[in-house]
């Protein structure tokens, strides 16, 4: 299944380094999102279900994940989803100027070490592509389980000129939203006695 199916989903980047995404689909989608570390594909499968006229992207570098989305992909005849088997901070380079309606970051590596920190998905320069490639109003959305690595999101999010923080209350980080599925890090993390929280940006309009 696996070396029949992937080669559909898979994609690389051309060799100019530039990607328009929208060409990734067939048929053609209205929107493209962006799942960073999709894990076992839980939220991704369901997030393309839900929005059938989306394309969505995601990117894995762990074989497990990927041939369970595969399996997952098949089962549920999904025709609007593609993997990039790399490393994110790649495609982030070739996608072109708000060509994003949404992206997930979704319970990353806390690379706790302080010496680890450098590792850290979400930093400045991730930021900064992520601003240059989602679309005026488009959301970003993240979660953890870390209590460190929110104050490290928080810090660097809240202090990026592109993003707006959208919680107005404790309940809109504290409490997934219901058009959000859930994951298996959320679950082993509850069993834990971890609290995760979740994130919502808004891309701010562009100047004009």
């Amino acid at each position: 299944m696996l070396a029949t199916l992937l080669p559909a989903l898979r994609f690389t980047l051309p060799a100019s380094g530039k990607l328009d995404p929208h060409t990734l689909f067939t048929p053609p989608v209205d929107a493209v999102a962006l799942e960073v570390g999709f894990g076992a594909g839980e939220h991704l499968a369901q997030q393309a279900i839900a929005a059938p006229g989306t394309g969505f992207i995601g990117c894995e570098v762990f074989e497990n994940g990927v041939v369970k989305l595969v399996a997952e992909a098949k089962r549920l005849r999904l025709a609007n989803l593609r993997l990039f088997i790399d490393d994110a901070r790649l495609l982030l380079e070739a996608l072109p100027e708000a060509s994003l309606a949404r992206a997930f970051v979704l319970f990353p590596d806390p690379w706790p070490k302080l010496r680890h920190h450098k590792r850290r998905f979400v930093s400045t320069a991730t930021l900064d592509r992520l601003a240059y490639a989602l679309g005026n109003g488009a959301e970003l959305r993240l979660a953890t389980d870390d209590s460190d690595y929110l104050l490290w999101m928080l810090e660097r999010l809240t202090a990026h000129r592109a993003f707006e923080w959208l919680a107005r209350r404790p309940a809109d980080w504290r409490e997934r939203p219901t058009d959000w599925p859930p994951t298996r890090y959320e679950e082993k993390a509850i069993a834990a006695g971890r609290t995760p929280v979740f994130l919502r940006f808004r891309r701010r309009p562009r100047a004009a």
